[in-house]
């Protein structure tokens, strides 16, 4: 392995607090968070990815991404599907060998693996890891009426330390097992990638950039100067140019930028398909920059040379359901078809949360849908931040936030859905819906969850509980098949530190409780001592239901009978 692929690998295992791991783990993990940041946004969970670690069908790292999530069970398809309604499915597949070659052989048993992982009835034996893959998969399937548009894609990168130097007998075997894939016709397309160290080492910078793009805008006119913005422009660009915004390089619509336009897409309701009604109908195509309200960019790094903008750290805050149909149709779109565009160059968080405000207004969004763009999220952000080293987390109010920030480690990031999961599962006593995908805990935002009269204390807390328990398990301190527990473990956690009762989130007493619990979180020896006794009540849910799995941690009963064996009933 060259010198620049290993210190890029040190760097990852620091940021990931991977101490204890063998090296060819660490390179598996690191090829998952690198092939997978490529066509996914988002912070993740390295083990949401992994499949390695035998019996994995001679796969390493499989990711699903249904609508732009990376989902990871049955039961979050489902939730996505009644959220959206329809779906458009990704299947990433890698391949981790520290070795320099690309061999016919391991190359060939790469994709027999992958065929095996779609058949029906499987003959050999399969890890946790890919049964609850395959499970997602087949609910996708089973499901796949509601395909947006297109069957899923399927992608399999095979990464190497070596070079790739287009070996015909190499390519014309891939192109033969690329064909069978394609005629099991389960999906829209099959592409197969093969990275060496080049491309592996630019995949890992790319994971550390915010989401950069250029576009041209040479339709534009200046506005007048405004106070906090440095600048902005309005005018009108090809449907073609916008894309450029919105998809990533791998085909897929870039859905964090959407976070702050507080509407996901509504799928194809009266208002959505008169949109795609315009863009299919030739007749109406130089129509559609007057017909529609048009787009909202709100930009934190502005370059313009001539017509090229080069914007970074951007988000979409308004127009949301546009994008996605123009994504949706981006196969049909002519160049006749304009769509009215409107940058906005600030650093400013109070100008920005105005300019989201004004422009979602305009269409019905109840208070709290606004959360996002509340004094509590930055007050959170500042609280977590002001900690001293060792006990410091950042808050990501903004996808990406802290991608290219120096010495921040990757596990201390806070997602705000790590947040809501958290809290929900430590102080709500909601463990089995964090173990789902939180639609029903958004429900709650607002209300139960970032309510403004809250105290900042328990979400700390809680965040900081479930970096402490995920530290402790990635360095084998805890056994790793307690993690499917891993928010019950932060539930019982907060029974069994302070021993008292817990005060209302509005109250000051609930500044010491909160204390109490992060005193014990920050000493190593009686965090582990404190999840240790946790995990004592897991296996006695376990004893009383059976087997733990994935599946029985999302069930009331399971909750329940964790909190009997605290009480010790």
């Amino acid at each position: 392995m060259d010198r620049v692929t290993k210190s890029y690998i040190e760097e990852f295992k620091q940021d990931q607090s991977l101490a204890g791991i063998s090296d060819s783990q660490a390179f598996e993990y690191f090829v998952n968070y690198c092939v997978t940041s490529d066509i996914h946004d988002d912070e993740f969970m390295l083990d949401d990815v992994h499949a390695g670690g035998g019996n994995d069908l001679g796969i390493d790292g499989i990711a699903i991404l249904v609508n732009g999530t990376l989902t990871t069970s049955a039961d979050e398809v489902r939730d996505l599907l009644a959220i959206n309604g329809s779906m458009d499915v990704t299947f990433s597949f890698v391949q981790a060998k520290s070795g320099g070659n690309f061999s016919a052989e391991q190359i060939g048993a790469f994709f027999d693996g992958v065929q095996d992982f779609f058949s029906e009835e499987l003959s050999v034996p399969i890890n946790e890891s890919v049964k609850n893959s395959r499970e997602t998969m087949q609910e996708i399937y089973q499901n796949s009426p509601k395909f947006r548009k297109n069957k899923p894609a399927c992608r399999l990168s095979f990464v190497t330390t070596g070079e790739w130097n287009n070996d015909r007998y190499l390519v014309g075997k891939i192109e033969k097992w690329q064909g069978e894939l394609k005629s099991l016709s389960l999906f829209s397309s099959v592409t197969f990638t093969p990275m060496g160290a080049d491309e592996i080492q630019n995949s890992y910078q790319r994971s550390k950039n915010s989401v950069t793009t250029e576009f041209s805008f040479a339709n534009r006119v200046v506005l007048p100067e405004i106070t906090g913005v440095n600048e902005a422009y309005l005018g009108y660009v090809p449907a073609t140019e916008f894309l450029r915004l919105i998809v990533d390089p791998s085909g897929n619509i870039r859905k964090p930028l959407f976070t702050e336009n507080l509407r996901d897409f509504l799928e194809y309701n009266t208002v959505n398909t008169e949109i795609q009604k315009t863009l299919q109908e030739a007749a109406t195509h130089d129509r559609f920059a007057v017909l529609n309200n048009g787009i909202t960019v709100v930009t934190r790094d502005l370059q313009v040379t001539a017509n090229k903008f080069l914007i970074s750290d951007y988000q979409i805050v308004n127009g949301c359901q546009t994008s996605h149909v123009l994504f949706g149709e981006r196969g049909e779109l002519s160049d006749r078809i304009h769509v009215p565009l409107k940058v906005i160059f600030t650093q400013d968080d109070e100008v920005i949360n105005s300019v989201i405000t004004a422009t979602n207004r305009q269409t019905a969004v109840t208070g709290e849908d606004l959360y996002a763009l509340s004094s509590f999220q930055k007050k959170l952000e500042a609280l977590m931040a002001a900690y001293p080293s060792k006990k410091k987390l950042y808050y990501e109010r903004r996808s990406r936030q802290y991608s290219s920030a120096t010495g921040v480690e990757k596990v201390r990031i806070v997602t705000k859905q790590q947040q809501i999961k958290a809290f929900a599962a430590m102080f709500l006593d909601e463990p089995h819906k964090a173990s789902r995908y939180y639609a029903d805990l958004r429900a709650m935002v607002g209300k139960r969850i970032f309510s403004e009269t809250h105290k900042l204390d328990p979400y700390y807390t809680s965040a900081y509980a479930h970096y402490k328990l995920e530290y402790l398990f990635r360095n084998g301190a805890l056994p790793v098949r307690y993690k499917p527990a891993r928010y019950q473990i932060l539930m019982a956690a907060r029974y069994i530190i302070p021993d008292e009762d817990m005060p209302q989130f509005s109250a000051n007493k609930i500044q010491r409780y909160c204390t109490k619990i992060c005193d014990c979180l920050w000493d190593e020896a009686a965090a582990l001592g404190a999840f240790v006794k946790a995990i004592e009540a897991v296996n006695a849910a376990e004893e009383d239901l059976g087997e733990l799995t994935r599946e029985s941690v999302k069930t009331q009963a399971f909750t329940d009978a964790v909190k009997r064996a605290l009480q010790g009933g």
